[in-house]
């Protein structure tokens, strides 16, 4: 099962709302297709589709390595 972006169009705010609670998808493109994006924005899926993110954010997580330095006086 994959679960990449969905889109779906309606008038009806709730209705988009709804399919955002209910569908088990990386994200939810109200009133437009579902391959939309923006490079700042997360873009990524669940279940089988979801490997990772990407976008900004998520590279900068990517290659970057957090560490720790731990002085005692």
């Amino acid at each position: 099962m994959f679960g990449l972006q969905a889109g779906i169009s309606t008038r009806d705010r709730y209705k988009g709302h709804r399919a955002w609670d209910e569908l088990d998808v990386g994200g939810v493109v109200i009133d437009d297709i579902s391959s939309w994006r923006v490079d700042n924005l997360p873009y990524g899926g669940v279940k089988q589709s979801g490997l990772g993110r990407e976008g900004v954010r998520f590279a900068m997580e990517d290659m970057t390595e957090i560490r720790l330095l731990v002085v005692r006086g």
